[in-house]
């Protein structure tokens, strides 16, 4: 904790100084998915974001409970206040019972993270498994004044909300006259006070697939209403961290804030934290262009679009290389150069995690009162040493900077460099002492597996890899060169070379 983290908080707009409420304690809360369907790039990019930032917080000493809520009711199709339940959109199409749906693509998402090497959250909660909450949470806005009954359903009171001395907009920015300006009068408005007010409990119509009791009548709570009631049940009335896409940010994390306001009487966010989007050849990812896949599109090659496959971890290298709040563009090109980098990485990886520090030889120099005196044959490479340190320490202060992946990874590849040298025996580690050494290793593993989450990828485990390298030895120390070609091939199928070098013989990814 003695890392002086600071985040972009979007509620002010600014880079601050993380200080959480009640350290070492840090309560966040992330936006999950609506299981509607397979949980596409966007999404993840999001995601990606926040296991980092768990994974850093953890690192740096923080108790993290990091909670992830899955939407499995009440999200109407664009995200208004009137029109279908996408869960009971896709039940009716696929002739499924809603949970069905919800069963279906909860898994998925949950196979996707997986394959992106993801921490699982401290708690994943579920709307339906909080509508008690939800309904009590209702009846409190409108005990307070600040909602209202309206044919079976309840609508949030903005104007009340202000005129009690809040300021509904101020995280996105929106002002109140200009959302009044764009907002075009829909069917069910005219059941609001103010076209704004947004539903917090819709009364459902019979063929509505999934709908509950209520003291309005049958119906569902609104979609922004789940987030407010969990986020505080779990965490707190105020707490650390809100994370989410930039698209949540309104109306979302807006009318959040709002009842959060409204129902404890405090602001519920000290830090709002927001990912950008994804393009794809510089245009926005989007169905009616064409040029949106799934992840498990892009991990096998199959869309028009890639001309092939790309590995999870291939898409969370490239994903990191971007800092969360910029925009980021897939291309074949970027996602070919981010597979050679990451498998760069992953051969330094495997190099270092199988070398040990060895002391320099000694040398019988010279002799003092009879008694014979070792001096080392290797002097240490100050040089060398400082470098490694400032490598790490930059490396610190660029996740420091608000999660700066993009400069951190530049960073692991400094280090890299270094241990291509031992591995290619243009430097020994004595040469960088064994606290310089000890540094190397430690924090490059530490680094690329604890902190970025990236992982070595091969079908093959170490004890048949092994074995075929002994095989290759042999083959080659009897001149059977047919069957050391066949060895060859056998690694090449495995997308793995063997390196042939005086000193040693090794296999390595293939980059």
């Amino acid at each position: 904790m003695n890392q002086p983290l600071k985040v972009y908080n979007s509620l002010t707009r600014q880079k601050e100084l993380f200080e959480p409420l009640s350290p070492p304690y840090v309560g966040m809360y992330v936006c999950g998915p609506t299981v509607y369907n397979y949980v596409h790039l966007g999404n993840v990019r999001t995601f990606l974001t926040f296991d980092t930032l768990f994974r850093y917080l953890t690192h740096i000493g923080y108790k993290v409970r990091y909670v992830r809520n899955i939407t499995d009711v009440g999200h109407l199709v664009g995200d208004g206040d009137d029109g279908e339940d996408k869960i009971g959109k896709m039940a009716k199409l696929e002739k499924l019972e809603p949970m069905e749906i919800v069963q279906r693509y909860t898994n998925d998402f949950h196979q996707v993270l997986e394959q992106l090497n993801f921490r699982t959250p401290s708690i994943e909660p579920t709307a339906t498994g909080h509508l008690i909450e939800q309904i009590e949470a209702v009846k409190d806005l409108i005990e307070k004044g600040l909602a209202y009954e309206s044919n079976g359903s309840v609508y949030f009171d903005i104007n009340q909300y202000n005129a009690n001395g809040n300021n509904y907009g101020k995280l996105s920015g929106r002002v109140l006259d200009e959302l009044l300006t764009e907002t075009r009068q829909l069917e069910g408005t005219s059941e609001k006070r103010n076209p704004l007010d947004f539903a917090i409990w819709k009364n459902a119509a019979p063929e509505h697939l999934m709908q509950w009791e209520s003291p309005w009548g049958r119906g569902f709570p609104g979609w922004h209403l789940e987030c407010t009631c969990m986020s505080t049940k779990y965490l707190g009335k105020q707490f650390d961290i809100h994370g989410g896409g930039m698209d949540l940010k309104f109306p979302h994390h807006e009318c959040e804030i709002a009842q959060g306001t409204g129902i404890n009487g405090t602001d519920p966010v000290r830090y709002w934290m927001h990912s950008n989007m994804l393009t794809v050849n510089g245009q926005k990812m989007s169905k009616s262009l064409g040029n949106s896949f799934l992840p498990r599109e892009l991990f096998a090659g199959n869309h028009p679009l890639l001309e092939q496959a790309y590995s999870p971890m291939t898409a969370r290298f490239f994903m990191l290389q971007s800092q969360y709040r910029s925009t980021l563009d897939f291309s074949n090109d970027a996602l070919k150069g981010a597979h050679k980098a990451y498998k760069r990485l992953m051969n330094g990886l495997k190099i270092i995690k199988s070398m040990a520090y060895i002391p320099s030889e000694v040398s019988d120099s010279s002799e003092e009162v009879g008694l014979k005196v070792s001096t080392p044959c290797v002097k240490i490479d100050e040089k060398k040493v400082a470098d490694i340190q400032k490598s790490v320490q930059n490396f610190y202060e660029a996740m420091n900077d608000d999660l700066n992946t993009a400069v951190a990874i530049a960073q692991l590849f400094n280090l890299l460099k270094y241990i291509n040298m031992l591995f290619l025996n243009q430097l020994v580690p004595a040469s960088l002492g064994e606290e310089g050494f000890v540094l190397l290793k430690e924090k490059f593993v530490m680094f690329t597996e604890e902190i970025l989450g990236l992982k070595e990828e091969r079908s093959e485990n170490d004890a048949v890899l092994s074995g075929m390298l002994d095989l290759y030895r042999e083959y080659k120390a009897t001149q059977q060169y047919d069957k050391v070609d066949q060895i060859r091939s056998y690694f090449k199928a495995q997308n793995l070379v063997i390196r042939d070098m005086k000193h040693r013989i090794d296999w390595a990814y293939e980059e």
